[in-house]
């Protein structure tokens, strides 16, 4: 099977198996798991903040976040296409009864000057504007990065009008494979960073929020409200230090991989576009007369997974166990159809 849907799919290669297996655990409500500890604190390190919190999922890590940033009533702004909009299932509505501005912008980004027209005035008729969001890279953009001057604009925004600026950086490090800055770099310019364990970097379970440390105190016990308290769960944290210790360096292999599958679909005659590839992200469109849901039952036919985006569009997401040979089946594959 070669499984493109999403680089959510991969298994935990043996040695992160073994490094879980070999976790020394507590129980990590009591704060006593010395592998959660070690990966929090290798995560705020790494991200020169103070302190960082283990959690389930990046979509709790970014409630969580929205949940301390703002208070019942506030609004958040944020690109329409946005994950903590678009994929989170209402919520940041439901868990912190905040209302959200949502704001266009080409493949998924928004700006500075867009930011900051779309701050609501001091007007009791209108929610109190509290927290900005971005998303690096960009999912519903194609995979799309962040130019590191418009971050630096829009933080500068939010610190002149008192406004909280979180980063949904699920596949950062797949950004920074390409543009080669750290970690600390990016996250000097948000009051908080959600990163995700499970995705390209291939731990099976697992997401860090990392901020300061009276953010992440707070932090700790909206996680208990929303139930992503854990006990043993430096097994799983242990996944999590592999990963960090071990995968960074071969994203740059799954973004090369997507870059030869963008390559090839733009030179297919019922590819109709192709947003240009910058990370492990391929979204395509085909012709009008070729849908989506036939295409891909062509692709199952040959046990090749992908995931429709709407009628006509596709996402191919690489990933640790997309092989060189894989691509190669996938491109010989789109080429005879």
């Amino acid at each position: 099977m070669i499984d493109l849907r999403s680089d959510t799919v991969t298994r935990p290669s043996r040695e992160m198996l073994d490094a879980m297996f070999s976790a020394q655990v507590g129980d990590d409500v009591f704060g006593d798991d010395p592998t959660v500890n070690r990966l929090e604190e290798m995560a705020a390190a790494m991200f020169e903040k103070e302190a960082a919190l283990f959690c389930p999922s990046g979509t709790m890590t970014n409630q969580i976040a929205i949940n301390v940033h703002t208070r019942p009533g506030d609004e958040v702004i944020c690109h329409r296409h946005a994950h903590i909009y678009y994929y989170e299932g209402g919520a940041m509505m439901r868990n912190s009864g905040v209302s959200v501005c949502l704001l266009d912008g080409p493949r998924g980004q928004i700006t500075a000057p867009v930011v900051e027209s779309h701050i609501n005035p001091d007007d009791v008729h209108r929610p109190v504007t509290s927290l900005v969001e971005v998303e690096n890279s960009m999912n519903k953009g194609g995979g799309t990065i962040y130019d590191r001057e418009n971050l630096a604009g829009i933080s500068a925004v939010c610190r002149e009008h008192g406004l909280k600026l979180h980063l949904d950086g699920a596949r950062l490090f797949n950004a920074l494979a390409v543009t080669g800055d750290k970690p600390g770099q990016y996250a000097r310019l948000f009051d908080s960073v959600s990163i995700c364990l499970s995705k390209g970097l291939g731990a099976p379970v697992g997401s860090l929020l990392i901020g300061d440390t009276p953010f992440i105190k707070r932090a700790r016990r909206v996680r208990k409200t929303f139930g992503g308290g854990m006990r043993q769960a430096g097994y799983l944290a242990a996944a999590g230090i592999y990963a960090l210790e071990n995968n960074i360096g071969r994203l740059q292999c799954d973004n090369d991989k997507a870059r030869h599958l963008g390559d090839t679909l733009s030179t297919l005659p019922f590819v109709e576009t192709v947003i240009p590839v910058e990370t492990n992200i391929v979204i395509f469109k085909l012709l009008k007369q070729h849908g989506a849901g036939a295409f891909l039952a062509k692709l199952q036919e040959r046990d090749i997974h992908a995931l429709p985006i709407d009628k006509e569009t596709i996402r191919f997401v690489t990933h640790l166990d997309f092989s060189d040979a894989m691509l190669a089946e996938v491109e010989t594959v789109l080429k005879s159809l």
